[in-house]
């Protein structure tokens, strides 16, 4: 039995179930180092998933449901930017009214589209091809894991190294990290700290697109209701983990990954699904607990040092 649960499926299927969490995580770590608590990634992947089925099916293209996922997830975060930066609104109540819009909208467009309630798949569908890396195939072990992904498996890992290099390598990243540090020494050096935050808004949209049309072209050829399954919420959660940092959220990413597909292993063994998919936000949860116990822990060292 135990066999049948950890095994090289497992892993490869880990590798899938983290990507979307990568990608969302990615974005939301951008608008974490400028200031801002994106908890409306959940919507963002929502109606990215969506808009990425209307362009595959339409256009018969999965790039074209790429770049309309892209370009949706650009426009909510520069609907976002605007009310939290220029109007000044509460980051958290807009990002809760971005959720409840994207759930509200894609169950109105998904029956006044495609007329039907719940699901839509057709095989006029065009799925995200899957890549085979010659090199690999003679190495039973890294072969099973590491090939037969969508691109989007492996241009997460590229983005977790490119966006490393953004934050501690480039001007561009120092800035964008003082936009939300101290954006008054920021505007002082003539950068400025509004024009930092937009740019973070609208990348986070551009990765929760990626997300999104991962879901429902990648890792399914298909669109659901609420398909997105709290993923905003536990990409939020590695952000958290990982101390905002690429490296340790893109960890911390795989961690949940693992929870997700080891879920999904568990069904293969006739454990009931209602208990199954409880398994990642359990996940979540324990390390939400040990990460804000450790942060507790270090506040009462500091106090003790300064008394």
């Amino acid at each position: 039995m135990l066999k049948e649960i950890i095994n090289l499926t497992l892993l490869q299927h880990t590798i899938r179930t983290a990507t979307p969490l990568i990608l969302a995580a990615l974005g939301g770590l951008l608008t974490q180092h400028a200031g801002i608590l994106n908890i409306g990634m959940e919507g963002m992947i929502l109606m990215g998933a969506f808009f990425a089925i209307v362009g595959s099916y339409f256009f018969s293209s999965s790039l074209a449901g790429v770049l309309m996922a892209v370009g949706v997830g650009i426009l909510v975060g520069l609907l976002f930017a605007y009310f939290v930066i220029d109007l000044k609104s509460d980051e958290f109540i807009i990002g809760i009214a971005i959720n409840i819009l994207a759930g509200g909208l894609t169950v109105f467009l998904l029956r006044s589209i495609f007329g039907v309630k719940g699901a839509f798949s057709s095989p006029d569908i065009v799925p995200l091809p899957r890549f085979r890396l010659g090199f690999l195939e003679g190495i039973p072990l890294l072969d099973t894991i590491f090939n037969n992904h969508t691109v989007f498996v492996y241009v997460s890992w590229i983005l977790v190294a490119l966006v490393y290099v953004y934050l501690y390598k480039t001007p561009y990243g120092i800035w964008l990290r003082a936009s939300g540090e101290f954006p008054e020494a920021l505007e002082t050096a003539g950068v400025s700290p509004r024009k930092m935050k937009y740019i973070s808004s609208i990348a986070c949209g551009v990765f929760c697109g990626f997300a999104g049309a991962h879901l429902s072209l990648g890792y399914l050829t298909l669109f659901t209701e609420n398909m997105s399954a709290q993923r905003g919420f536990i990409a939020m959660a590695a952000i958290i983990f990982g101390g905002a940092h690429p490296i340790r959220t893109l960890i911390a990413a795989f961690m949940f990954g693992f929870f997700d597909a080891l879920g999904i292993r568990l069904q293969v063994v006739g454990i009931p699904s209602q208990f199954t998919q409880m398994i990642p936000y359990l996940g979540t949860i324990v390390v939400l607990f040990v990460v804000a116990k450790s942060y507790i822990r270090k506040i009462k060292k500091n106090v003790e040092g300064e008394s």
